[in-house]
């Protein structure tokens, strides 16, 4: 399993009226480091419209557990810590940290692969398995 890491910056409207990171805001930070991820290995959003798949969030949680502020230098990792055998439902977790050692939340996301024409669940393209092997902690659950 490799890390991937990918670095933040934290802009004035990621704060909440106490002056730290609002919570959706780490939920954004989730998405980007997925998406980011995906963009980086060759699973862009044209790949993704032509094979007519997407990936669906069937349940995200946040644990918080220090808060972050404007001006924390902020990077945020990725990696799948569950799947079926044939990678059609996943389970990622994201760690993101705060100044190089302060692990500030760990969000976990359980979603699948939807056929965007038929709206239903289904098998994505083996390649995609590949690719996610490569920040798997296990494959198959």
């Amino acid at each position: 399993m490799t890390d991937y890491f990918k670095q933040l910056e934290i802009r004035w409207s990621d704060l909440d009226p106490n002056f730290h990171l609002r919570h959706s805001a780490y939920y954004d930070f989730g998405a980007y480091s997925r998406i980011s991820f995906m963009n980086e290995h060759g699973i862009s959003a044209e790949v993704l419209r032509n094979a007519n798949i997407g990936p669906v969030i069937l349940r995200e949680e946040c644990m918080f557990r220090k808060e972050i502020k404007f001006g924390d230098q902020v990077k945020i990792n990725l990696r799948i810590e569950k799947t079926n055998d044939d990678f059609s439902k996943w389970t990622m977790v994201h760690e993101i940290w705060k100044n190089g050692d302060a692990l500030s939340a760990i969000i976990t996301v359980d979603g699948a692969w939807m056929d965007t024409v038929h709206r239903k669940l289904r098998v994505p393209p083996k390649t995609f398995k590949e690719i996610f092997s490569i920040i798997s902690n296990n494959t198959g659950e």
